[in-house]
């Protein structure tokens, strides 16, 4: 490892804690560690110290005075040289552990954690950081169509690099519209195999009569109305990139089929007794929860598990406002080139409106009403928000004559049975009366109540505040990040994507 200062210290760490007790202690089993290190008692003080500073390691509280360690994540994988972040919480907890891990940290300690546990947990981490910088540099990554600032999406970046590096099997996750394909384009023209065909499979529009014949050709005679020899996408993308887009729409019959093709890369045309081989690389993408699917049995799980070996989840437009401005201009700039018109400016309510909608539709939305923006400005020199689509700018209005902050209100999504939601006592108006049906019949372990029970206080939350994220967050306490890793964790996430 590094030497620092000319001391006999190797590796910088920072520990942020409100527990002086706890820095006390942690700083001096560091320097006995002969390791520098650094305290801050808020997540203020730790965030300016590693923008400031250059630390290897971080170990982060999650209950701070000022805000939520886990909250922060993000931000800290967005500083350059990033250090590895390991948790460091006096109060454990299976939700905490899942968004941490979610977060890129490199451990989760519960207080009081064992001296020889903290001691190589740290010596690992150093160990891996060191080794990370040693890396050679890697190309840079030609990102000029995918746009992003916002602090999540740094973590995609980094993934993205990781896949362009390699020719595992990637799957990438998201709602529709986040810019799966474009993310899957990028990787292929990052990669080592950029020379070759991106294939592109919608799994969703592929028929049970002609699947094998699209996916693996067919020989002329194979079946009414095949004239002709037909090469297959498999066979195309040889040397190159497979996109399985939609993934989780493949019919069961062929996941079979295919899984096998994934194995061996060798497949067999419809009417032909000879396999052919295609050395492909493989990327996936879908929008809907494929470990729910495995548990219903709609999907194969040895095929999920060839599908994943890097997994790349894109966050939703609504987690990264700060992106819409940025894609607004990159897309209006495109539009201006293509028509061969001057580059539009913006009026400042042109922004507002863009940033007060929810985006459903995510980016795929936003250059759908942009470019209905731009068509109806014409000639003019500057978009202003009348020339946004009258429906966008009546939800907006209506969301801000309605008292509500924040994205304006979509109508609530279908699936949100009364079944779903706690009965409310006339009375009292508690959401929790009638609780005791649960306890009809055998007793729930703890955790399976907990779990109950935050989807059922999700759900009506949804109900009541139609869906608004801003009150909801309010109301609940809940963070954003939190929030969202919630819906994915009890089920919710998935059945509105």
């Amino acid at each position: 490892m590094t030497m620092l200062n000319d001391q006999n210290i190797f590796g910088r760490i920072l520990v942020v804690d409100d527990d002086p007790e706890v820095r006390g202690t942690m700083e001096s089993l560091l320097r006995r560690m002969l390791l520098h290190c650094e305290c801050a008692a808020t997540l203020g003080e730790g965030l300016r110290a590693m923008r400031e500073g250059s630390f290897d390691v971080v170990f982060l509280d999650v209950r701070l005075p000022d805000g939520n360690g886990l909250e922060a994540l993000a931000e800290i994988k967005a500083i350059p040289d990033a250090p590895e972040v390991i948790i460091l919480t006096g109060q454990g907890d299976p939700d905490g552990a899942e968004l941490a891990i979610q977060g890129g940290v490199w451990d989760y300690l519960v207080k009081p954690t064992p001296i020889k546990q903290t001691m190589l947990s740290v010596q690992r981490a150093l160990k891996y950081h060191e080794e990370k910088k040693a890396e050679a540099p890697v190309v840079a990554l030609n990102l000029d169509r995918v746009i992003g600032h916002a602090p999540g999406m740094h973590a995609v970046f980094d993934l993205i690099a990781q896949a362009a590096r390699s020719v595992s099997s990637t799957l990438i996750t998201g709602e529709t519209g986040t810019g799966k394909e474009l993310t899957a384009r990028t990787i292929h023209e990052n990669g080592p195999r950029k020379d070759g065909r991106f294939v592109v499979v919608d799994c969703a529009s592929l028929t049970e009569t002609l699947v094998e014949s699209t996916l693996f050709g067919h020989r002329k005679g194979a079946f009414t109305g095949a004239d002709k020899d037909r090469t297959g996408l498999v066979r195309m993308a040889d040397g190159g990139t497979l996109f399985l887009d939609e993934v989780g729409e493949m019919p069961m019959s062929l996941q079979k089929s295919f899984l096998r093709v994934l194995q061996e890369k060798r497949f067999r045309p419809v009417g032909d007794t000879r396999e052919e081989q295609s050395d492909f690389r493989l990327i996936a993408a879908t929008n809907k929860d494929l470990e729910a699917m495995v548990r219903e049995g709609r999907f194969r799980e040895d095929l999920l598990f060839r599908l994943k070996t890097i997994t790349i989840e894109l966050p939703p437009l609504r987690s990264r406002p700060e992106d819409i401005r940025p894609l607004a201009m990159y897309h209006v700039t495109n539009l201006c080139e293509e028509y061969c018109l001057p580059v539009k400016g913006f009026g400042s309510d042109f922004f507002e409106v863009l940033g007060a909608y929810s985006w459903p539709g995510n980016v795929r939305e936003l250059f759908n009403v942009l470019e209905r923006a731009f068509v109806a400005s014409g000639q003019e020199k500057t978009l202003y928000a009348m020339h946004l689509p009258h429906d966008i700018r009546i939800k907006v209005a209506k969301a801000s004559l309605g008292g509500k902050g924040g994205p304006c209100r979509e109508t609530p999504r279908p699936g949100l049975e009364a079944t779903h939601v706690p009965a409310v006592d006339a009375k009292s108006g508690s959401p929790f009366a009638g609780l005791d049906a649960l306890f009809v019949g055998p007793l729930p372990n703890l955790r399976d109540f907990k779990t109950i029970m935050e989807k059922r206080y999700l759900e009506y939350l949804m109900e009541r505040y139609d869906g608004d994220l801003a009150s909801i967050l309010k109301v609940s306490g809940l963070s954003r990040s939190h929030y969202y890793a919630l819906l994915k964790k009890t089920g919710i996430a998935s059945r509105q994507g």
